[in-house]
Parts: structure tokens; C-alpha cells; sequence
């Protein structure tokens, strides 16, 4: 794409200009850390490109920085992203074999890792972020004949905030009317970036269903544009509550005690849906508790 809007200069790529491309490899919230501790790959298009490059990115990362031609740089992008989406989507499933079975999905996956060469992810509410969600994408529209597998893996983490909201219903019935307290609306544990999150894809099917939602992102709300309220602080968002939903395993969350929550709120009905409370404290201090994966 940049090649010919550059040499629309009059200029020839790789005889009077040298061109490279890097694909990002950073964590949202340690990007100025990742940036330069990370491996890189470098794709140019002929050798000296890739040299150049390589001499440029020499001069702040300590990672490995391995060479390698444009076209390759690009479809490592787009493998990393894939493979890892394609994880997430096996985990989700799992937890939806686990349901219809009556299994406890969390301790079927944590012995499953106890083999030497198993490391099954956990299951969630979705994928999203501006990388895992979109990528795999680009595979399938450019050769949807051969790329099944990857289809299947996005058709399966796109669909899982309706799993969700369908597994509310299915616990408790219409949710018509109901008092919903939202916990989390950023797509990944303790980052403030909304982009392509399902939890915000969640709040729009509850939306959707006359509930009356509330939403706390302790982080930022910059990016959402939906309708429900937004509380300033946890005690304002669980205040008049019915039914507390975790969809985003931010550190204050996790470390919610129970019995002290039950003391702020008349709400008595909890749902964790990424895997961030455990359901014996709940039960203890008095909430009906739901988790996704759990019979």
C-alpha cells in the first residue's frame, strides 16, 4: 500500500528510498516497556531495507530483532494474532461443552494444564482490542476458502457476549425491568482502552432488553457511547442494585471481599463472567452466584 503512494514521487522504492515494516508487539499499558524489551521482526522490502531498519531499531530495543522480508513481517502479524484468537475461542468453547455436561470448567482446564504439553486458556466474555479481534479477519476475506478454522474461531468469540447475556436469562429468567450493576467496560483487565471490548457489546444486548444498566470502568468511559449510566465510584454503581455482572477482571474487582460488598448493596444475585471471583465467597455471604463455565 505505502510503496506506490511514495513512488508516486517520481521516487523508486529500494533504489531511492529503502522501506521496512515492523509490526507492533506491545501490551496496552506497557508499551513504553515492550517497546523495548520485545523481540522485533522486521520485513524489507530487499535486504538493505531490512538492514536499515534493523540499524534504526537498534538504537532503543534490547530485544532480539530478527530480519526478514515485508510480506513475512505482515503474515507474522497476522499468525500471532490468529493463533491467539484461535485459543481463545477453543477456551470459550470448552466452557460451553463444560456447561451443557455439567462440568466445572475452570478445574476441568486447570488439570487439563497439568499436562506437560496442554495450556488451554481460560474462558471469558469475548475477544476485542484493535488487534486480536480485527486480524484474523484479513486472513479470511483474502482466501476464505482455505482459512475454516480461523472463520470459525471469530464466528465463535464474536458470539460470546449473546452467550453471555443468553446464560443470564437462562439462570434467572426475562431480564426485563432488571437493576444490572456492570463491572468493567475496557476489553482486557486493568487497561483503559474500549476499543472493539465486549463488555460494551454486553451492555448493548442488556440495553436491548429493557434492563436498567449501570456501568463502572474505574479506568476511562472515553469511547463509549452507549446509554446506561455511568457511576463515579463502585458503592454509587452497586448502590440500587439487583444483580452485580464482573465482566472485566480489573485488580480492584478481584479483590472485592464479599461480605463487604453485601453490606453496600440490596443486591443478592452475581454473575462472574471472566473468571475473577471465587464462587465459595459469594455463596458465603449470601449472593446466588453464577460464573461462566460453572454447572
Amino acid at each position: 500500500i505505502v510503496a506506490p503512494i511514495l513512488e508516486q514521487s517520481g521516487l523508486k522504492a529500494g533504489i531511492d528510498f529503502l522501506l521496512a515494516y515492523s509490526p507492533e508487539r506491545v501490551l496496552p499499558g506497557k508499551i513504553l516497556e515492550e517497546i523495548i524489551q520485545n523481540t522485533r521482526v522486521i520485513g524489507g522490502i530487499d535486504e538493505r531495507s531490512a538492514a536499515a531498519g534493523k540499524e534504526l531499531y537498534s538504537t532503543f530495543v534490547k530485544g532480539d530483532i530478527l530480519l526478514t522480508n515485508a510480506t513475512t513481517a505482515e503474515m507474522v502479524k497476522l499468525m500471532e494474532n490468529t493463533y491467539r484468537d484461535i485459543n481463545i475461542a477453543t477456551a470459550n468453547e470448552f466452557a460451553h461443552l463444560a456447561d451443557r455436561f455439567g462440568v466445572n470448567a475452570w478445574e476441568a482446564i486447570q488439570i487439563a494444564n497439568r499436562h506437560p504439553r496442554v495450556n488451554i486458556l481460560n474462558p471469558g466474555p469475548g475477544v476485542g482490542g484493535h488487534c486480536i479481534s480485527v486480524d484474523p479477519w484479513f486472513l479470511v476475506e483474502a482466501a476464505p476458502d482455505i482459512s475454516p478454522l480461523v472463520h470459525t474461531a471469530r464466528e465463535i468469540n464474536d458470539a460470546q457476549p449473546q452467550y453471555v447475556v443468553n446464560t443470564i436469562e437462562r439462570r434467572i429468567g426475562p431480564l426485563q425491568g432488571k437493576k444490572i450493576t456492570v463491572l468493567g467496560l475496557s476489553y482486557k483487565p486493568n487497561i483503559d482502552d474500549l476499543r472493539e471490548s465486549p463488555a460494551i457489546k454486553i451492555v448493548h444486548l442488556l440495553e436491548q432488553r429493557q434492563v436498567q444498566v449501570t456501568v463502572f470502568e474505574p479506568y476511562k468511559l472515553d469511547g463509549y457511547h452507549g446509554s446506561a449510566k455511568s457511576a463515579a465510584t463502585f458503592e454509587e454503581a452497586v448502590l440500587d442494585s439487583e444483580i452485580i455482572l464482573l465482566l472485566v477482571a480489573h485488580n480492584e474487582f478481584t479483590v472485592l471481599k464479599p461480605e463487604e460488598v453485601a453490606r453496600q448493596t440490596s443486591a443478592r444475585i452475581a454473575f462472574d463472567m471472566c473468571g475473577g471471583w471465587q464462587s465459595a465467597a459469594w455463596e458465603k455471604a449470601g449472593f446466588q452466584f453464577y460464573k461462566l463455565g460453572l454447572p
